[in-house]
């Protein structure tokens, strides 16, 4: 537990089972480790959907996001460059890939929507339970430490000699108690019941969540594998294999360097 009991005037009479507290100090230590994972949870996916839309590429030079954007940048550049304006395959294969890129965007700005809506709200929502909760622990335990410090005045009057001005001040001690006993019994019985409850809600509230996630990604992932078959049979020559256009690069590095030779001399 986060709190620690007061030691003045503490009653000799146990007043809370031990078995009582143990089970109380499971039950709260689960819910503070829910909270913490839950905090920790939705920070991931906020760094997750901060690196879809290519928030980090300052500081980060890996992921598909920074290929993406840079992949966008690049058919600008090129869109812009004199030499597609001089090679109409070149301006084709540029565009194509352009239009590819801006779909994608598209695609992942949607998937990134999808995420906030039915990920990272629902775990923001879920998280603004837990100061209620550990207001209503805070409220357990001074109305705890306010009965054992009852119960220790009535044990001292008990423990006097029975004359007429102790009983009187007897009486009024258990008078004293007995609606702070009441108190604290009523809400220590409540959240016995209600924190196994909402603990074990955790499962049904999170699992559409997750389904949601798993569901925006693989359509995503479905997309961009059809975007870039599109793209592939757009530029693809009919007959061409990777050696073949490897030898047809070769050769025209040949040419190239056989260019700069001539102009070096």
């Amino acid at each position: 537990m986060s709190w620690i009991p007061f030691k003045i005037g503490q009653p000799k009479k146990q007043i809370v089972p031990k078995t009582v507290e143990r089970d109380f100090e499971r039950e709260y230590g689960k819910l503070q480790q829910l909270e913490e994972q839950t905090r920790r949870l939705q920070k991931d996916m906020k760094k997750s959907t901060d690196a879809d839309l290519g928030r980090w590429l300052s500081t980060c030079t890996t992921g598909w996001a920074a290929m993406s954007k840079s992949a966008m940048k690049i058919s600008l550049d090129l869109l812009s460059n004199p030499l597609c304006e001089q090679d109409q395959d070149l301006l084709n294969m540029v565009t194509a890939l352009d239009t590819a890129m801006k779909r994608l965007d598209a695609f992942n700005q949607e998937k990134v929507n999808q995420i906030q809506k039915t990920v990272i709200e629902p775990l923001k929502k879920f998280g603004s339970v837990f100061p209620s909760l550990n207001m209503a622990v805070k409220r357990r335990e001074q109305a705890l430490q306010d009965y054992r410090r009852l119960q220790a005045k009535v044990e001292k009057y008990e423990e006097k000699e029975k004359t007429g001005p102790v009983l009187a001040k007897l009486h009024q001690a258990r008078e004293e108690l007995r609606p702070v006993r009441e108190d604290f019994e009523a809400k220590n019985r409540q959240l016995l019941e209600e924190m196994p409850r909402f603990y074990g809600s955790r499962l049904d509230y999170f699992q559409p969540s997750f389904e949601s996630l798993i569901r925006a990604q693989v359509v995503y992932y479905s997309e961009m594998h059809k975007i870039f078959g599109d793209l592939t049979q757009q530029l693809d020559q009919p007959g061409h294999s990777d050696e073949q256009r490897e030898r047809e690069n070769e050769a025209k590095l040949s040419e190239l360097r056989a260019l700069s030779i001539v102009a070096d001399d």
